[in-house]
């Protein structure tokens, strides 16, 4: 027996400052779904995925929270709702998971780092510059973007200090050549960008050392410096193959990785500095980078720090996890930018996982249930031409010209057709897959399925039902079907596992017709084989309903999550701009299907009445304010709730009451107060 191919993909490792959002579950899910397309197509698998955990952020959220920095993160990552359960939520199937505090990738840095400077290539000197901490990023006068981050548009500080420099420098011309001359970075159109923006215009020595905080591994030979993001965190690919290290001894094994999947905006260490470092210590590179693009909200990049996130917890347990892996990467072609939206994910769920696939499944299932029993008839299965023809065209990757002609009313036209269809699928399907292109690997698989349904209506079994002699052919209809229904389901495996282990049982596929050599046999089910209708696989979603629920719980959401935040403190110059007046209360009503809310019309003195939206109906009934003075914010920016929208906001204050409870109340004035004054 020949030993299996050997395949290593990798995620990058996520940086646990806060809860991680849908945006690192898509890059996860994309992973985990070509490690399982290649253990399907029998490859030996590693697949590798964990967390960056040290630098100052870390270190300055830590202090906030009042523990030490070790403790931050063993919260985030281990802890309940932490990356790890979100992992196992998602179906992840990681073959291995580091932390870069585990005590052997702390080891085998430090001799990493000692290595490269024995060699001269890191070397003691002093940065002078601009920092961006969110980013964990240095960068150039030049670099900046209208004075900000370029990468994340905030604020940078100044920085200077000691600190240890690697030459990246020296591998300029080489990491150059690696790019423009090889396929080392997909997609192609990122080449041009890192070469015109980073390594034409001078690529600078990269600092690989801090002083200024201890959150990190110590440089053993020069105490007071850590190693500083880049060395600590890339390395961690070799590290976790037991590189420098006695946990683990497959780094010959699987080294160098095959893919490494990445999000875009970290495309340039991945291509740039990794490389020049690797090169340093006279490593294989790896074969090939993939910087995915970006899950968008409202037309910008999904940030912890901004809180413009979707929660992927609650995505899955409400739509179900088969249906949100699903959506993430039928939606979007993986290499681009794609808009994320509620609307868009029901609407994936609702056409093409209920109507096309469910549908498809529970209608064969049912009609074999109801017309034959558990078994379809002896002998119903596959004839040889049908066999002949779909070797033929899978031989011939699809380009085959069927030639054969039948009437217009020939049923035979319809089987020809979908088998022809179902033949060739595995071919395009892994042509696709091995580019990488999730999304026409799906398409290629709803094709059959949709022509799987069109075929039941060409030849209406619940027609041939009624005919005695037409039972011979309502069977082999049957079973055409569920062929189509068994290859479809192997080819989804790596995307929704759980859905399609429901669907082989349903129509009796055993583990021999559930491999990848088995979805390029036309009819390798079972006659036989024992079908039985499950559960709806899908259920349909009431849209405008479902909508309305997913906005009432992210605003509660974000309101939990703002409680939470750490304080980001204003000038007096900031609070200058906010408007403050009284306001008269016109009219005051309970908004439908929110508990909270209550819908304010003001008159704040304008001419017009202005409406505002408060959460405090907890605390007041609405016929009790109106007519009362109040007091609102007139210049904040407008936002919806429950489908309303409310311009400014009421001010109100909490305090502590009877028996420890809090009570909030309202800022009202003397109803003599008249409406429109400004408060300064």
């Amino acid at each position: 027996m020949s030993e299996k191919k050997k395949f290593y993909i990798t995620t990058p490792i996520y940086y646990p400052s806060d809860k991680l959002h849908i945006g690192h579950a898509y890059c996860t899910v994309a992973t985990d779904a070509m490690a399982r397309y290649k253990r399907l197509c029998g490859y030996d698998v590693m697949f590798l995925t964990g967390t960056d955990e040290h630098g100052q952020k870390i270190e300055d959220k830590a202090k906030a929270a009042g523990v030490s920095p070790k403790e931050y993160v063993d919260n985030i990552v281990e802890g309940p709702q932490g990356v790890k359960d979100l992992w196992k939520l998602m179906n992840i199937s990681n073959d291995r998971f580091i932390r870069t505090t585990d005590d052997y990738h702390v080891a085998a840095i430090q001799k990493i780092f000692k290595k490269m400077y024995e060699k001269g290539d890191i070397y003691k000197g002093k940065y002078v510059g601009k920092y961006c901490k969110p980013c964990e990023s240095f960068w150039t006068e030049s670099q900046l973007v209208d004075g900000k981050c370029p990468d994340c548009g905030r604020e940078v500080q100044d920085a200077e200090e000691e600190a240890y420099f690697f030459r990246l420098s020296k591998y300029a011309g080489r990491v150059q050549d690696l790019l423009e001359n090889t396929d080392f970075l997909e997609p192609r159109s990122r080449v041009n960008e890192m070469v015109n923006n980073f390594i034409k215009p001078g690529l600078e020595d990269l600092c690989v050392s801090r002083t200024s905080f201890q959150w990190g591994i110590p440089v053993d030979f020069d105490p007071g410096h850590v190693v500083y993001v880049w060395i600590d965190a890339l390395f961690n690919y070799t590290t976790a193959l037991g590189f420098m290290n006695d946990k683990y001894h497959d780094f010959e094994k699987y080294w160098p990785a095959d893919v490494h999947f990445i999000g875009k905006e970290i495309v340039r260490f991945h291509s740039i500095i990794w490389p020049a470092m690797l090169m340093s210590m006279e490593m294989p590179l790896p074969k090939k980078v993939f910087g995915h693009g970006w899950l968008l909200l409202d037309g910008g990049k999904m940030s912890k720090s901004k809180g413009n996130v979707v929660d992927p917890y609650l995505l899955a347990q409400r739509y179900g996890v088969d249906s949100l892996r699903y959506f993430l990467l039928r939606e979007f072609p993986f290499g681009t930018d794609g808009n994320f939206s509620n609307e868009a994910l029901i609407g994936r769920i609702n056409t093409d996982l209920a109507n096309d696939l469910g549908n498809l499944v529970s209608r064969t299932t049912a009609m074999v249930g109801k017309y034959f029993g558990a078994h379809l008839p002896a002998g119903c299965g596959a004839t040889g031409d049908e066999a002949d023809l779909a070797n033929l065209v899978a031989q011939s990757m699809g380009n085959v010209g069927l030639s054969m002609q039948f009437p217009e009313d020939d049923p035979q036209k319809f089987d020809v057709e979908l088998i022809a269809m179902a033949a060739q699928l595995r071919n395009t399907y892994e042509d696709k897959m091995e580019q990488y292109a999730f999304q026409d690997a799906l398409m290629e698989v709803f094709k059959l399925i949709g022509r799987a349904n069109k075929y039941i209506d060409e030849n209406k079994p619940w027609a041939l039902a009624k005919d005695e002699t037409q039972q011979d052919r309502l069977a082999h209809v049957l079973y055409n079907l569920l062929e189509c229904v068994r290859i479809s389901a192997v080819l989804l495996t790596p995307f929704m596992p759980e859905t399609c282990e429901k669907i082989f049982a349903q129509i009796g596929a055993d583990d021999s017709r559930r491999t990848w050599e088995s979805a390029g046999v036309w009819g390798a089910l079972s006659d036989q084989a024992p079908v039985s209708k499950g559960e709806n696989l899908f259920p349909r979603i009431d849209a405008a309903k479902e909508l309305e629920e997913l906005a009432a719980l992210e605003e509660a959401a974000k309101a939990e999550a703002a409680a939470k935040a750490e304080p980001e403190y204003i000038t007096i110059d900031d609070f200058a701009k906010v408007k403050f007046v009284t306001a008269k209360v016109l009219s005051c009503e309970a908004v439908k299907k929110s508990k909270k809310l209550l819908r304010f019309t003001l008159d704040c003195g304008e001419g017009q009445p202005r409406q505002i939206l408060s959460g405090i109906h907890e605390y007041y009934e609405p016929e009790d304010l109106i007519g009362k003075t109040v007091v609102a914010c007139v210049n904040l920016a407008p936002r919806k709730m429950m489908g309303l929208e409310s311009n400014g906001m009421l001010i109100s204050a909490v305090k502590e009451g009877a028996e420890g409870h809090e009570e909030l109340h309202l800022l009202m004035l003397d109803d003599k107060v008249p409406a429109g004054c400004t408060l300064g």
